[in-house]
């Protein structure tokens, strides 16, 4: 029997975003998207095999596993599952910024002791005695599976996950339906000098990926791990707010359950920690208006994306 030619794919990019910037030697393909979704859903990548990318990263949660932190092998990571949704335009991925791209990131939790606490070694062994690996590798990649086809392969994978369908994105880009009232409130809020809420959290992706302290005093040094800079204690990548609505609990540890908690905190301007952000000031909401963020907030959920059949573990 012939081989099965491999096909090119494109990457479904809504008009609105900006250009994805894809390396030349990770274009993505059917066997390439096809080898990665079989990674992302394999247990083979944590030590234990019990455990798979996807058992933190839910597709019905944006991603996220809706958990306060993620326990992977009875480990506790200490921090909430970040959503993975448009992880293509990031110029820095984890919490502080430490991984350059995505052919990297997945180098982080295989050999993290608390997340799959599996040298890339004991992987490409593993990976190797599979008959249906090898032969992908070679249709995706025309190599034997090795970690620069587990780690593009992921990458290609995690690219689709593109995120730009929600109630916001057809009444703001596409000009399609209107806001409910508390809706238009809570948008006029959103993007008001009393909030600032869109000066970290920018369009089109709801974030600025710049990095800032709330004030939260939980002891986790955020940037300054990378950075080994005081000033940095405690500040964290401004995460996206797309399909914010359903990848609760939030904040990097998990520390608040509700968006209403959130709007709260906010409100209160932040917590006490030394190093808070200059724009993290109490705003003086009234009941009504915080109750209009959250009603605005809900429209940034792509229904469609959580729901998508294609992004869901095979059976």
């Amino acid at each position: 029997m012939a081989e099965k030619k491999d096909k090119i794919i494109t990457y479904q990019i809504p008009s609105f975003f900006p250009k994805m910037d894809i390396p030349a030697d990770n274009i993505p393909s059917e066997a390439r998207m096809e080898l990665g979704k079989k990674l992302f859903y394999d247990v083979q990548l944590s030590k234990n095999q019990t455990h798979h990318c996807g058992s933190c990263h839910v597709v019905s949660a944006a991603f996220t596993d809706g958990q306060r932190v993620s326990v992977i092998q009875e480990n506790s990571v200490n921090r909430n599952a970040p959503t993975l949704v448009n992880l293509a335009w990031s110029p820095y991925l984890m919490a502080e910024g430490g991984v350059p791209n995505l052919e990297l990131q997945a180098l982080a939790p295989i050999h993290e002791s608390h997340e799959f606490n599996l040298s890339m070694q004991e992987l490409i062994l593993r990976l190797q005695e599979n008959e249906e690996y090898q032969l992908l590798s070679q249709r995706a990649y025309q190599r034997p599976i090795d970690a620069f086809v587990i780690t593009r392969a992921l990458a290609c994978f995690q690219r689709s996950f593109i995120s730009g369908d929600s109630k916001f994105d057809r009444v703001y880009y596409l000009k399609q339906g209107n806001f409910s009232a508390s809706e238009q409130r809570g948008f006029d809020l959103f993007f008001s000098e009393q909030t600032q809420c869109s000066s970290c959290h920018a369009l089109p992706f709801f974030t600025s990926y710049e990095f800032a302290s709330l004030g939260l005093t939980d002891g986790d040094e955020g940037l300054k791990r990378k950075t080994y800079l005081e000033e940095d204690a405690g500040k964290f990548k401004t995460p996206t707010l797309r399909n914010i609505e359903i990848t609760g609990p939030y904040m990097h540890n998990g520390s608040f359950g509700s968006l209403v908690e959130v709007i709260e905190f906010y409100n209160a301007g932040g917590g006490p920690g030394r190093y808070k952000s200059n724009k993290i000031i109490p705003m003086s909401l009234t009941e009504q208006e915080k109750q209009d963020l959250v009603a605005f907030l809900k429209t940034l959920t792509d229904w469609n994306f959580v729901q998508n059949a294609k992004l869901v573990r095979s059976e």
